[in-house]
């Protein structure tokens, strides 16, 4: 009787075996992190909720809800690209996690590419639930699928190089404070809930150039009005992409 030879193979898996590992984890984190689930779920649910049943602010002709749906999904955006990705990256990077992770044979590249992915899980269920409830308090949505698909993506884009170009040059501290303080104004002064047209002429046309602002505005032309696709809004979102992602690739520091 012969005995077999096993001749071990050692090896790192293939890259997208270990991207689709690697965004699994990063969206268990996600989801089970308390602060994360309060900025990313329960924040723009109970503001959606708030303010299209009590009469608070002034969202013009129509249903409230109609106004403030796209505001409130273009706030999940930002909640989750930008505030909870920098905190999350700048703790990691604090706490030498992303140094670990950049020597293992997972490429920085695919590291940064799974934590988009977690991202992208995150939106998808973040946009179902408040669909739900929009539709739940009398929305009526109008407009291409197609062009809210792209404005999501170009915010998702412009915000998750935002939230790792703090993440990976301020200390972690720093970044808590900076991301929930930039959460906090934009919020109020971003179009989210109030649209710009509200604001004095020349501050809306200022705040138009937030990215926040390019959202909101742009989902609120396609989703309220029936707009076809906004090419202002898409353009200064994919200038801000194409900026804070470049910046980020080239400012980022892993320890």
């Amino acid at each position: 009787m012969r005995t077999g030879t096993y001749a071990p193979k050692p090896g790192a898996a293939p890259v997208g075996r270990m991207i689709a590992a690697q965004a699994a984890f990063e969206t268990r984190l996600l989801l089970r992190n308390g602060e994360q689930l309060l900025l990313t779920v329960i924040i723009p649910s109970l503001l959606l909720v708030l303010f299209s049943t009590v009469d608070v602010v002034d969202t013009g002709d129509g249903e409230p809800v109609d106004s403030l749906a796209p505001g409130i999904l273009a706030l999940a955006v930002m909640s989750t690209a930008f505030t909870g990705q920098a905190i999350a990256t700048g703790f990691e990077r604090r706490y030498g996690v992303l140094k670990r992770l950049g020597a293992s044979p997972l490429p920085r590249w695919a590291l940064m590419t799974s934590k988009t992915l977690a991202v992208l899980v995150t939106e998808v269920l973040q946009v179902v639930l408040l669909a739900v409830i929009a539709l739940a308090l009398g929305w009526s949505p109008h407009g291409n699928p197609l062009a809210v698909l792209l404005l999501l993506a170009l915010g998702t884009a412009a915000f998750s190089g935002l939230g790792l170009l703090m993440a990976g040059t301020l200390k972690a501290e720093a970044t808590l404070a900076a991301a929930n303080l930039v959460f906090l104004l934009l919020l109020v002064g971003g179009g989210v809930v109030v649209p710009l047209s509200k604001f004095p002429d020349a501050v809306g046309a200022a705040l138009g150039w937030l990215p926040i602002s390019a959202l909101s505005e742009g989902l609120r032309a396609v989703l309220q009005d029936g707009a076809g696709l906004p090419l202002a809004q898409v353009g200064i979102l994919a200038v801000w992409a194409v900026a804070a992602l470049a910046a980020a690739g080239r400012l980022f520091r892993w320890e």
